[in-house]
Order: C-alpha cells, then structure tokens, then sequence
C-alpha cells in the first residue's frame, strides 16, 4: 500500500541532546497511529519536523511522494497535512463560530483582503457545519473565554480539519481534559474526522485513550523508535514498559 507519510532517515539536535535519530516511518491512508513516550522522548519534535514548524538536520520527509524539505508550514497544510496543538491555539475574545472564520480565512490560496470580512455567509456556513460535527454548534455564538478546556481542544483540532486534510495530526488532544470527559472528547474527534477519511497521528501520554483508539502505536525512547506496531504488542513490549509505561501495563 502506498504511504500517505514517508520518512526517512530523520535526525534531529539540539546541542547534546538528541531529538531525532535516524527515523524511519511510513504512514498508510486510514491509519490511526498514537505516538507515544514520556517527555522529551521526540514525539513533538516529530510532529513539528513534518509540518514545517521545525526544520531536521537531514533525512527526508515526503507527502503522497512529494518532498516537502524547506516548505513553510502554510505550504505544508496547503499541501494536505493539518495539526493542532498541545495548547489550542485560538483567539479567546471571538466566539467559536468567529475562530472558525478566521482560519478559513487563513486557509484561503488567495491574500486576505478588508474587502473580504472574514465571517462571511459562506464561511460562516462551513463554520457552522463543522461545530455541528463536533456537537458544538449550540457554543458557535459564545466567546471562546467562556467555554471549557475540552471545547477549546474541539476547536482547536476543527479548525485543523477545516482544510480537509490527507494527514491530520493531533497534539495530545486530551490533555487538560478531565478523565470524565477525556472517552468523550476523543469520541467527537473521531466522528468528525470520519466524513473525510482523514488519516490520523495523535500523541498522547494516556494509555487508555491510546488502547480504545489507536490501530498502530509507535513508541518512542531518547529520539529513536523503540517499538512499531499493533497496540497490544507495543504497549506489552518489555522495553516500552520499562521506559514509557513505567511496568504499569
């Protein structure tokens, strides 16, 4: 099967400290794949290397067989590979309708214009319909400073997928979210994404979350892949345990 994201070869430093060690990894269409590892291990790093916000020392990178070396990250989401972030990245004075705008706007191939409100009918609409995918469009009217850690992570991850994207990639998209809601919250998140097939990479330290939703793990120790595979055997494997998990699995 054809990769929707290639790697290889993918190294990573900053000073003594190694963040990406020769990684190789090929990421078919329709997979959900968790990234996993405790902190400082190169999960973000990763993420941050394919969509463009940090360049590598070397390796390559590829989307559906396109180089994207030396692409900005504008380029690179234009090209078909979308993110959130850890911390949602919103305007918290608008309401969740008005962010939506914004980055359809942003979205745009042409130049923003003042002649071109960004909250547009059209716009607007598609706002609208993608908060309803995300059982939101009740807050569509409400500013973000009024809503929710758990909404804001659902905002932030819709804008990410306003674009339609090849690969979408979600950074711990249950963090600072309650444990009652965290089944919830990534529940949404996978009923949203559905309608286009997205392909799914999402880092995340919760073990649960990464069980119930993932159909392929990589684990990740000091800039190196320590394990690749089906969840059972990654999150059962000796290493993953010792240096991941902690033995709790």
């Amino acid at each position: 099967m054809n990769s929707v994201l290639s790697v290889r070869g993918l190294d990573k430093r900053f000073g003594a400290v190694v963040a990406a060690d020769a990684l190789n990894i090929d990421i078919v269409a329709g997979q959900r794949v968790s990234l996993i590892g405790a902190n400082g291990a190169g999960k973000t790093t990763f993420v941050n290397m394919v969509t463009g916000y940090l360049a590598p020392d070397s390796g390559a990178i590829a989307l559906d067989g396109m180089d994207l070396a030396g692409r900005a990250p504008r380029d690179i989401a234009r090209l078909g590979i979308s993110r959130s972030f850890q911390i949602p990245q919103l305007f918290i004075e608008l309401t969740a309708c008005e962010n939506l705008c914004v980055a359809h706007s942003g979205a745009q191939r042409h130049a923003l214009s003042f002649h071109a409100p960004a909250d547009a009918p059209a716009r607007r609409d598609a706002a609208i319909e993608l908060l309803q995918r995300f059982g939101l469009a009740d807050l569509a009217d409400r500013p973000v400073s009024e809503l929710a850690g758990g909404v804001r992570k659902l905002i932030d991850i819709a804008m990410a997928l306003l674009r339609r994207p090849k690969l979408l990639l979600l950074d711990e998209p249950t963090s600072g979210v309650s444990a009652e809601e965290k089944f919830a919250v990534m529940d949404r998140v996978i009923h949203a994404v559905a309608p286009d097939a997205a392909t799914i990479v999402f880092v995340e330290h919760d073990m649960d979350i990464v069980s119930r939703y993932a159909d392929r793990v990589v684990a990740f120790y000091s800039g190196r892949i320590l394990a690749d595979g089906e969840p059972g055997r990654v999150l059962n494997d000796p290493e993953v345990r010792r240096y991941v998990t902690g033995g709790t699995r």
